[in-house]
């Protein structure tokens, strides 16, 4: 059966989120350590262990988990969006866990200063949100396909992030006839729920679709369990895992079209 419909990811597979959380993170950590001489590099490390260290303590973490928002992401977002009680948690708690990320990682290289670490927590928001990155191949790809098939968006995340993100790179969101992200529902992926909303959204069935993603437990193994076709983009050639078994790998987007034309070649068995 041919592809009738694509679905993507959006961070790490359209936006180039990774690039943008490390700028962020040298920008901040580099005008630390020019206030109080630590390494920046250090700092670095020790934010991002208090960062995920604080994460996970809060009441919060069980839901975060299930909808797929990691500890960077709250470091910089606001969390004003979504319907579900626990964002106006994270909306009230985000601020306090913010500085207390910097000031903590401040502290354990030997800098006892609050004052410096809620301005480099407001500096990483700031530098974060100036970094809206996408890959070099993403508009080329997406304007190839829409040419073709309908386009969905699936991702995880905070509704108010993940709009903010798309609303960072403009353009991007009119490529898609759904967007789907996992905050305004019950769970995240790999759940089926949210891949059947998906389908149920294009009106079409699993082997008529290819997901396409960078994260093998969440992308790639929420599409097999549905029966999707999959792709994986790897690229950092990172070894697969040996649960997880992608049914192509490519390595750059635009191998996404060889990919389409060898699933429409097959013969139904």
């Amino acid at each position: 059966m041919t592809i009738k419909a694509v679905c993507f990811d959006l961070d790490d597979t359209l936006l180039w989120d990774e690039r943008s959380v490390r700028e962020a993170f040298e920008a901040t950590c580099q005008y630390a350590e020019q206030q109080s001489g630590i390494d920046a590099e250090q700092l670095e490390l020790k934010v991002r262990e208090a960062a995920r260290s604080l994460y996970a303590s809060y009441e919060t973490y069980s839901f975060t988990q299930n909808i797929g928002i990691n500890p960077f992401e709250a470091l910089w977002a606001h969390f004003t969006g979504g319907e579900h009680t626990a964002f106006r948690t994270l909306e009230k708690i985000a601020p306090e866990y913010r500085a207390a990320a910097w000031t903590n990682g401040l502290f354990s290289l030997g800098v006892d200063d609050p004052k410096l670490g809620e301005t480099c927590a407001e500096l990483f928001m700031t530098e974060r949100r100036n970094r809206p990155y996408v890959y070099d191949e993403t508009f080329e790809v997406l304007d190839r396909l829409r040419e073709r098939y309908p386009l969905l968006l699936l991702t995880n995340g905070s509704p108010s992030l993940q709009q903010e993100k798309l609303d960072g790179v403009p353009g991007i969101a009119s490529y898609f006839d759904h967007i789907v992200i996992s905050g305004n529902h019950d769970h995240g992926k790999p759940n089926r729920s949210l891949f059947e909303h998906a389908l149920d959204l294009l009106g079409l069935k699993p082997e008529e679709t290819i997901m396409v993603g960078d994260k093998l437990t969440t992308d790639i193994i929420g599409a097999i369990q549905m029966g999707m076709h999959n792709a994986w983009i790897n690229r950092h050639e990172m070894k697969p895992s040996e649960d997880i078994t992608p049914e192509y790998t490519i390595t750059c987007l635009l191998e996404l079209f060889d990919v389409i034309e060898t699933i429409n070649q097959q013969q139904p068995v």
